[in-house]
């Protein structure tokens, strides 16, 4: 994998056919090296992709849309580039597929394959979709009302402050969360979810690190998992997950969950309103 080949970010044209050499595997390997992470895992998790713009041809030639959700473990040796699956998906708008199962096979078959181990896929029409993705919100304490003065900008595990003589359980939540993609520059935004058991997070200090990374460049998976390595770090949780639900870019969106549950069981998560 040569970072300099992928896709995100030139111009390149919409291919007219069938095509899964388009999907563009990244090593999770590397940043993860960077945040003291080898090969055994801290945690269990994955990610959730949600793809909106998902379209092929039954043989007669009428079109099908559908929805997917895509869920790809975290011990996955790659996670698969976002425009890179975008380009994939829109190689499947002029394809036949027999039936709605032969197209569920074909994509979960190739995603498989880019990820490198097997995931998950499920398809819905959009009379399910409807049904399926109605937003939600999340239980949980809302920081985002916290005053925060002088703010920084680059993520740093110290801003973390932790109370050792109380041990709490909470789950909080900010919507405030902005990262920007590595290769783009674009903005990515998110609502992320703590939700832990142990010596408590002070309130302040954990909307004071999550805005510092409104300027940091990182795929939306390497945030997730700095930010649990650094929760883990400065305070030592018995318990915890973190989660993001990334705003969709291109028809995409992904929700990548951390957690210490290591048996954490991959499911379809629900899509928060700003979806």
């Amino acid at each position: 994998m040569v970072m300099s080949e992928i896709p995100l970010g030139k111009q390149i044209e919409y291919p007219e056919h069938y095509d899964p050499g388009l999907l563009f595997p990244v090593s999770r390997s590397v940043n993860r090296i960077k945040i003291g992470i080898s090969d055994e895992l801290p945690f269990g998790g994955f990610d959730h992709w949600r793809a909106y713009e998902l379209s092929w041809l039954t043989l007669s030639g009428t079109p099908v849309v559908a929805v997917a959700d895509i869920l790809v473990p975290c011990d996955s040796p790659f996670l698969i580039e976002s425009k890179s699956m975008k380009l994939y998906f829109n190689s499947l708008n002029q394809h036949r597929f027999e039936s709605e199962a032969d197209a569920l096979a074909c994509i979960t078959r190739d995603l498989s394959v880019s990820a490198g181990t097997a995931i998950h896929v499920e398809l819905h029409t959009l009379g399910q979709a409807v049904s399926m993705h109605t937003a939600d919100t999340v239980a949980a304490e809302l920081l985002d009302t916290i005053v925060i003065t002088d703010p920084v900008f680059i993520p740093d595990a110290s801003l973390l402050k932790c109370s050792n003589s109380v041990i709490v359980r909470k789950t909080l939540v900010s919507h405030l969360f902005r990262s920007n993609c590595p290769i783009t520059a674009q903005p990515d935004w998110g609502s992320i979810v703590v939700s832990y058991e142990g010596p408590e997070i002070d309130r302040e200090s954990l909307l004071r690190y999550i805005i510092s990374f409104r300027q940091h460049e990182g795929f939306h998976e390497h945030c997730v998992e700095q930010i649990f390595q650094d929760l883990i770090s400065q305070c030592a949780p018995e318990r915890l997950t973190v989660s993001i639900n990334f705003l969709r870019r291109g028809g995409l969106e992904i929700n990548p969950l951390r957690s210490l549950d290591r048996t954490v069981p991959m499911t379809v998560l629900p899509r928060l309103l700003r979806q």
